[in-house]
């Protein structure tokens, strides 16, 4: 008996040192997994900022905070045990899904384009006495949140995507433990620094008053400056990392196209920053070819129905 709880002990004892030699790889697995979804991570921190612009500057942080709340929701609660789950029953389907959002994606960006070009005809539109909508500035809030939301949860699901792939093998504590921890720190870096981009100019007010340094002073009022440029800057880069991300997602879902890119990278292997412009180039021209594709496509259902 005593033996036999001996040996039962040893196989706890065992078992456990296994376990804690596992979770010794998270943070590693945590680090590479983040460097790999760094393009995206990079791209969320474009895109979110715009959907800021233009309201109460004191709701700015509050607004940043709902995304962000939302965004560590679905990456927690929604898209990771999704992806496990998948992982697990249907593997097949992740990419489809994906495939699905990166359209999404490339739609939402070429309306932002056409947008951007067709200004001045919805303007003539209204002054011919066209009724405009108008709306209050808490449902305009809430319009931004959710088209935030919307876009973060593609992007998410990406991440998400990405960072369980790279733990497919480990076992199922690592899989959790990895995700749920680049679910939380990528969440905090973005929307952590989304705020202090959003929060730039009331820095810059600040450090502009008459009690500080002279050279403060100028630092401040510099800032004040250009971030109304910077701001409308980075709502064009956000515009184009929907369609480029976009268009990227869906060509690695198509072996062609997936080779084709791959190709692209091996050839400009000594030129590591051209074959990024290069290959981020050609899926934006793409994207934006495929989401008016999809808009014309949208229309014509809107039509029939």
């Amino acid at each position: 008996m005593a033996s036999g709880l001996l040996a039962l002990l040893d196989d706890v004892s065992a078992l456990v040192k296994v376990s804690a030699a596992s979770l010794d790889d998270v943070p590693a697995q945590v680090t590479k997994t983040t460097g790999k979804v760094s393009g995206i991570v990079i791209d969320d921190t474009a895109v979110t900022p715009k959907y800021v612009v233009g309201l109460d500057p004191s709701r700015e942080l509050s607004i940043i905070f709902q995304i962000a709340k939302k965004s560590l929701i679905n990456k927690v609660l929604i898209l990771s045990p999704a992806a496990l789950l998948l992982g697990f029953f249907a593997p097949w389907a992740i990419g489809p899904i994906l495939m699905l959002g990166g359209a999404y994606l490339c739609f939402e960006g070429y309306e932002k384009v056409h947008s951007m070009f067709s200004k001045h005809h919805a303007e003539a539109e209204h002054s011919k006495g066209e009724k405009v909508k108008i709306i209050t500035p808490e449902e305009l809030e809430k319009t931004r949140v959710k088209g935030a939301v919307r876009t973060d949860l593609i992007l998410s699901a990406e991440i998400v995507a990405i960072t369980y792939a790279t733990v497919a093998e480990q076992n199922l504590v690592n899989q959790i433990a990895v995700m749920l921890c680049v679910a939380i720190f990528i969440t905090i870096a973005v929307y952590g620094f989304v705020g202090l981009i959003v929060k730039a100019d009331d820095v810059g007010t600040h450090m502009a008053k008459e009690n500080h340094h002279p050279q403060v002073r100028k630092i401040g009022r510099g800032i004040v400056k250009i971030m109304p440029g910077f701001l409308k800057i980075l709502s064009y880069i956000g515009t184009a990392a929907m369609l480029w991300v976009g268009a990227e997602i869906i060509a690695h879902g198509i072996p062609f196209t997936s080779h084709a890119l791959d190709n692209l990278e091996h050839s400009m292997a000594d030129m590591p920053a051209v074959a990024w412009f290069v290959k981020a180039l050609l899926c934006g021209i793409g994207g934006l070819i495929l989401g008016g594709i999809i808009e014309k496509i949208v229309s014509l259902v809107r039509k029939a129905f």
